[in-house]
Formats: C-alpha cells, sequence, structure tokens
C-alpha cells in the first residue's frame, strides 16, 4: 500500500473526527441556548400581571348591545 495513500486516508479520518466533534459542541451550546431562553420566557410569562375578572353583577360590563 503506497504510503501517502495512508496518510491521506489518516489524515481524512482525523477532518472527520473533528467534524464531528465540532458538530457535537455545536449542539449542545444550541441545547443550552434554547434552554436560557424558555427559562427567560417563562420568567417573563410569570411577570405579566394577572388579568381582572369580568364583571359578573350591575349594569355595566354585564350586558352586550348588539343592535348596530
Amino acid at each position: 500500500m503506497d504510503v501517502s495513500l495512508s496518510n491521506q486516508i489518516l489524515n481524512t479520518a482525523n477532518v472527520m473526527a473533528q467534524a464531528k466533534v465540532a458538530q457535537e459542541v455545536n449542539t449542545t451550546v444550541l441545547k443550552k441556548s434554547m434552554d436560557i431562553q424558555e427559562s427567560t420566557a417563562n420568567a417573563m410569562i410569570q411577570s405579566l400581571p394577572q388579568t381582572p375578572q369580568l364583571a359578573t353583577s350591575g349594569s355595566l360590563g354585564t350586558k352586550l348591545n348588539t343592535y348596530a
């Protein structure tokens, strides 16, 4: 077997292994970023004021005039 061919095969294998590691790192960073975004969104939702209750008695806000 030719030595230069063996070196090319080894170099290709190393490049592929490095690409796999880089892809795994990128995926991990993306997952952590999404987790942080989720927790931030949950905190923002929790900080929203509660909606006021609708009127259930009286004449204000309990009747709807549908004539136009």
